[in-house]
């Protein structure tokens, strides 16, 4: 009976101490919604000043009264991964991307010929920045990824520092966005930063470059594949891009000897040595490129031109738009690198990728999707298993992994 009485009370004592808990997170949480919704309230005379109707900004904030925790938090978690070259490509430019890419080809053709003959960008291209942006939009269908625009941006404009100042400007455009009527504040959904849409533009990119493809009316990036591609397109066109020219080559460099750094010809290339790895001749020998080497004399050499140059107008970085590139080439059915990246393990298919994403699951190591696409949590379960059966945990994505994990 004491016994009983005692953890009686001790099961009391816990249960006040959790309520004493609970009503402090409870009335931090209120506070921070007050300070929330006191920063909406005075950003609405901003939102106004800088053309963004009173009507519109109250219908936008209609049902948004607290932050949303996710996207900080996803703000703060932002990893430095630094993935070896072959990861990001491997990740990127595979079967199951080329194959959906030559299948949207054929399901869009109609619609990529007008695109392409408006706007004078290769199609495989835009259907290359679909896959890299959105998956050919299935991304769009997550509602894990999926937010609401307007919060999101809201939230950071009010609760991150770093970013404070990019999202008031974005979340200016987004209710502009609203206001033309191309979408409603329902379906004004978008990544956790307020990429929006198909190709993936923030709110003033899209003030900026979004078309009205298909002529209901409405520039539509969210629900309407021609209006997103095109919006691409327009992007691309504007910051210069060159219709009938390439991105680019891939090329085989001479033994030995040094090359000058910046941009000349493609011709002075050549005299240098450079040839095409394909053994075909340059389509514009006077055409300007820089020489590339992302993984190191010992990987695949190209030559970037001036496109190369425009694809980083949409990200910034040079494996991005080499990307873009390569599963364009593949898309059209130019065929594969002819030098491979420098693995230091035997590569899987796609389909390998994925079955042994599954037999991690099996073995009680892995409990993400299996997409076959190698992030962080894959490379984590294949370390932990690598240290369980003995090899060395470098998290390599390798047929030697996955032939031991089928004999288990």
């Amino acid at each position: 009976m004491q016994v009983r009485e005692t953890f009686r009370r001790l099961g009391g004592g816990l249960a006040v101490a959790g309520l004493s808990a609970a009503l402090v997170l409870s009335a931090t949480a209120a506070r921070a919604d007050d300070g929330f919704r006191n920063w909406v309230a005075s950003f609405r005379s901003v939102a106004v000043k800088n053309g963004v109707a009173g009507a519109t900004y109250d219908r936008a904030f209609r049902n948004i009264r607290d932050i949303d925790p996710e996207v900080l938090e996803k703000a703060r978690f932002q990893p430095e991964f630094s993935a070896p070259v072959w990861d990001y490509f491997d990740n990127r430019v595979h079967e199951e991307s080329i194959a959906t890419g030559r299948a949207m080809a054929k399901k869009y053709r109609p619609w990529l010929d007008k695109i392409e003959a408006r706007f004078g960008v290769d199609r495989n291209i835009l259907l290359a920045i679909w896959s890299m942006e959105s998956n050919y939009g299935e991304i769009l269908k997550n509602d894990k990824v999926m937010r609401n625009v307007v919060r999101s941006l809201a939230t950071l404009g009010y609760a991150d520092k770093k970013r404070a100042k990019f999202a008031r400007t974005q979340l200016i455009a987004a209710l502009k966005i609203l206001q033309t009527g191309d979408i409603d504040e329902s379906h004004l959904m978008g990544s956790w930063a307020g990429a929006m849409g198909h190709t993936q533009f923030i709110p003033t990119s899209y003030q900026q470059y979004a078309v009205d493809m298909d002529g209901n009316g409405r520039r539509d990036i969210w629900n309407s594949v021609p209006d997103a591609l095109a919006t691409a397109a327009n992007l691309l066109r504007k910051n210069g891009w060159a219709a009938g020219r390439t991105w680019g080559y891939e090329v085989s460099l001479p033994r030995g000897g040094k090359f000058p750094k910046g941009t000349m010809p493609v011709a002075k290339w050549e005299d240098l040595g450079i040839q095409r790895a394909s053994g075909k001749p340059f389509r514009n020998p006077n055409e300007k490129a820089t020489l590339k080497v992302p993984d190191g004399r010992g990987g695949p050499a190209f030559l970037a031109t001036g496109n190369f140059s425009v694809l980083k107008r949409y990200n910034n970085a040079d494996k991005y738009a080499l990307a873009v590139g390569l599963l364009a080439d593949a898309i059209a059915g130019y065929g594969g690198l002819v030098q491979d990246w420098q693995r230091p393990f035997t590569k899987l298919s796609f389909e390998q990728r994925q079955e042994l994403q599954k037999r991690l699951y099996e073995s009680g190591y892995y409990d993400g999707k299996f997409d076959g696409k190698i992030g962080q949590g894959s490379i984590a379960a294949i370390k932990a298993y690598q240290q369980s059966a003995g090899l060395e945990p470098d998290g390599h994505p390798s047929l030697e992994v996955l032939k031991k994990l089928r004999r288990k």
